[in-house]
């Protein structure tokens, strides 16, 4: 039969098995994001904890590849097996999902009582649904193989077909899926597409069982893998071996690219995701061009050396080249988009797409490319499920390795540039061993080879190992006191300006995560002194969760009652980077302070240690992952984790999210505890105070609790200087809560909403703010005499004037924030917090 004639047949051939590996890889991917979401309730989101949990579903996938891919061989109707396969995936993927909804507790005392063993848990509920999602792909391969012996080319275009359902099902689980369905419900949907392929794979069955020439299509012939000789089992055995090893030097980019990528992004989910589609596009659009000539290739082993080679030098150099060149062109981006849409979401997203774009495409369309080469070297022996098993297999394989080496090896020891260099040189390295394999390259391919690798070589070596310090630095402005690239995240400390103000703010991973500005000093100070003070019983511990500056843990410090003072941080390099903030008394080298360097939700999950006061101060509630410390799930926790008559103090930004996710917020608060409180602790900030008992207001116990020296100084020192003016603060209990939060959905594990939220749009701010402020209430003092009102009147007055000036700034009226500030100044001249704002240096 004539080659074109074969093609032609080829083509339609390939549709079919195409589209169910496209809803497969959909599938697969939805269910990854779900999964990797619960395992950060179950085990943590510590570093080393989503390792261990990501890795044993990437593990299920290489042991679904190599063991299926075998018996595939083995089977005479392939595409029943694979259909069994796919309904298998479906209803263990449910399972996995609703019983990693109902692990974190027994997971927590299994670690109690069995210690390591109690891994097993996490990793049986991901790995067995892994491991038959691992199989789909040799074994639709080899139903194909009668028809198709070009295991290349053919391998490549089902590979891309199965990462472009990948690609989808990473923007329907950000964007569509979880916002709407949770994560139950994107299961069940995801769920769905896999018995959609199931049914398909039998349609496809019975269609080729009714064909006249069914079990006898003509085989393809191809040329032999190294362009005339036949491939020997020790090259199979080299083939298999360098695509595993470039396996892990691929996700080891990913490691440093997820960390260095930030700082042109944001924290929230969707931008993680245009990032990862960027990346799962790259491996498709690479593999699919490729797998079109790759069985007509004279040098394999060749072309495999460049590919490798050359994404490792594209890698270095991008990041050799980053500028703010790349910022400005975001933001003619993003206006072009926002122009064009007039939807911020979108602009948000092209901004995020260019920098993935940048930095990610073109290394990993090269690294897919080298997809079908691998396939075509490592095959040959009429086994086609169980070749490209081995390929698949091998290669997770090597990611795993990848990751966890760079992650907690490399990274830490080397930072992310040199790291970048390592795996950059690593990967010529490797370019060098395949091009010298092949007998088929010529030597002008294989010096090519070496002078790339040798250039490789001398660009890690002169790219600055502060390169992206010295970005951060560009693009926030300041000078840098502290930087340190670790295994959890990049943690920064700049010093900056503000008018004649000068202070440090902290960034993790990029992104500013509050600092020592009077602001900030203020709402934290708050944060941990206020619950305190209003507590109807005598507090003797504490528990703060997240260190951040570390002004509010070290707050605690101030208070002489408390016999027990606790503080969960995430990253230990936050921790090293404390004593660059003022106002936090020292904290970490307090014999008083114990800190825990531990997720602040497994801390409460592990431990049946109870406290009097438990006060958050974790990222704002819209960044990826943050979410699990607003859900009215972790309030019943840190409820069961109070003593009698403690309380909960959550910190409530309101500019970082929309109006009506606040209200979520507030809804799952008030869900959980019937006795709940709201404060003003700052112009952006508010803060919930909620307990299982009733909140009184004592003023004779509030005045002289507020008299303690220390307590009375930490907060004069940020314009807090009677119990008056605190109590100022007040905004309403549980029935303005209500009134704010009527017909809002709770914030949940299985809906965590507010993490998919639609762009914040920057009027809401001041909608959330006027909308709770206009619900106050008097606060329900009981004791207090006429001169202690007329001060707490006088107070508020004031600090709502503030309030007001500040309205003014945020709509662009300076007249009016003028008048108002210097009136609010006038009347309270010695303020430092309203000094701040107009130059004034606090007292």
């Amino acid at each position: 039969m004539p080659a074109n004639d074969q093609a032609n047949r080829v083509g339609p051939r390939l549709a079919g098995p195409a589209l169910l590996l496209l809803a497969s890889g959909t599938a697969g991917l939805v269910f990854q994001v779900v999964w990797i979401k619960q395992l950060a309730l179950v085990v943590g989101v510590d570093v080393h904890a989503v390792a261990v949990g990501v890795s044993a579903f990437f593990a299920g996938l290489a042991l679904g590849g190599w063991a299926f891919g075998g018996v595939a061989d083995r089977v005479a109707r392939p595409l029943a097996l694979y259909a069994r396969l796919e309904v298998g995936v479906a209803l263990l993927a449910v399972a996995a999902t609703l019983g990693l909804g109902l692990a974190p507790g027994p997971f927590a005392r299994a670690q109690d009582a069995a210690g390591p063993l109690a891994w097993l848990i996490p990793i049986v509920l991901v790995g067995i649904p892994a491991t038959l999602m691992g199989g789909t792909l040799p074994v639709l391969i080899q139903a194909m193989r009668p028809a198709l012996a070009r295991t290349g080319s053919t391998g490549g275009a089902l590979y891309a077909a199965n990462t472009a359902g990948a690609i989808l099902g990473c923007l329907l689980a950000a964007f569509v899926l979880i916002p709407l369905l949770g994560l139950r419900g994107s299961t069940l949907a995801a769920a769905a597409l896999n018995l959609l392929a199931a049914g398909g794979a039998l349609l496809l069955l019975r269609r080729e069982a009714a064909m006249p020439d069914a079990g006898t299509a003509p085989v393809i012939d191809r040329p032999l893998a190294d362009g005339g000789d036949a491939m020997s089992p020790s090259k199979v055995r080299l083939a298999l071996v360098l695509y595993a090893v470039a396996g892990g030097i691929a996700l080891g980019y990913e490691v440093v690219w997820s960390q260095s990528i930030v700082q042109f992004l944001s924290t929230r989910s969707f931008a993680f995701a245009v990032v990862l589609a960027t990346y799962l596009l790259g491996l498709a659009v690479g593999s699919a061009c490729l797998a079109r000539r790759v069985d007509r290739l004279r040098d394999p082993w060749g072309t495999l050396a460049w590919l490798i080679a050359a994404a490792g030098a594209v890698a270095l150099i991008e990041v050799a080249l980053l500028g703010e060149w790349l910022m400005r062109s975001q933001s003619v981006v993003e206006r072009w988009v926002l122009g064009l849409t007039g939807q911020q979401l979108l602009a948000m997203c092209a901004r995020f797409a260019l920098a993935a774009a940048c930095i990610v495409f073109v290394p990993t369309v090269l690294l897919g490319a080298a997809f079908p080469v691998a396939l075509r070297l490592a095959s040959g022996s009429g086994h086609a499920g169980r070749e490209l098993g081995r390929v698949v297999a091998l290669n997770t394989v090597g990611g795993i390795a990848g990751t966890l080496l760079a992650g907690f090896v490399l990274v830490p020891w080397l930072g992310l540039v040199h790291t970048l260099g390592v795996l950059a040189v690593a990967a010529g390295l490797l370019g060098l061993v395949a091009v010298l394999a092949g007998p088929a390259s010529r030597p002008a391919v294989r010096w090519g080879v070496a002078v790339l690798c040798g250039l490789v070589v001398a660009g890690a070596a002169l790219v600055p190992s502060d390169r992206l310090a010295s970005l951060l630095t560009q693009a926030r402005g300041g000078e840098l006191r502290f930087y340190e690239e670790s295994r959890g995240g990049t943690v920064a400390v700049v010093r900056q300006n503000q008018g004649s103000n000068r202070f440090n703010r902290l960034y993790i991973q990029g992104v500013s995560n509050s600092g020592d500005a009077m602001t900030s000093l203020r709402y934290m100070r708050l944060q941990a002194l206020l619950p305190l003070i209003v507590h109807n019983q005598e507090p003797k511990s504490a528990l703060v969760i997240g260190m951040g500056t570390g002004i509010t843990a070290g707050s605690l410090l101030a208070w002489p009652g408390l016999q027990e003072r606790v503080v969960a941080e995430l990253l230990p390099a936050v921790v090293r980077a404390a004593p660059q903030f003022k106002g936090n008394y020292g904290l970490t080298q307090d014999a008083r302070m114990q800190i825990r360097v531990r997720d602040g939700r497994r801390e409460l999950l592990a431990s049946p240690q109870r406290y009097d006061l438990i006060t958050l101060e974790p990222p704002p509630p819209s960044a990826a992952g943050v979410v699990n410390l607003y859900s009215s799930d972790f309030y019943q926790l840190a409820a069961s984790r109070l003593q009698a008559g403690g309380l909960v103090a959550q910190w409530l930004p309101l500019p970082t999210q929309n109006d009506e996710d606040t209200r979520s917020l507030v809804r799952s608060f008030i869900d959980v505890f019937p006795h709940a409180t709201v404060w003003s602790t700052e112009f952006h900030e508010m803060m919930l105070v909620g307990s299982m008992q009733p909140i009184v207001l004592d003023v004779e116990r509030i005045q002289s609790r507020f008299a303690q020296p220390q307590v009375s100084k930490a907060l004069a020192e940020v314009g807090v200087d009677s119990a008056a003016a605190l109590m100022a603060t007040w905004v309403g209990d549980r029935a303005t809560l209500e009134r704010y939060a009527a017909g809002a959905q709770p914030v949940t594990d299985d809906r965590p909403r507010i993490e998919y939220a639609t762009w914040v749009r920057r009027a809401d701010f001041g909608v959330s703010l006027t909308s709770l402020l206009d619900l106050r209430t008097e606060p329900p003092l009981q004791g207090a005499d006429k001169a202690f009102i007329d001060k707490m009147t006088w107070e508020r007055r004031v600090l709502y004037r503030f309030y007001s000036s500040g309205m003014n700034a945020y709509q662009g009226d300076r007249k009016a924030w003028l008048e108002d500030i210097r009136e609010v100044v006038r009347v309270d001249p010695d303020n430092p917090y309203y000094r701040w704002f107009t130059g004034g240096s606090a007292r």
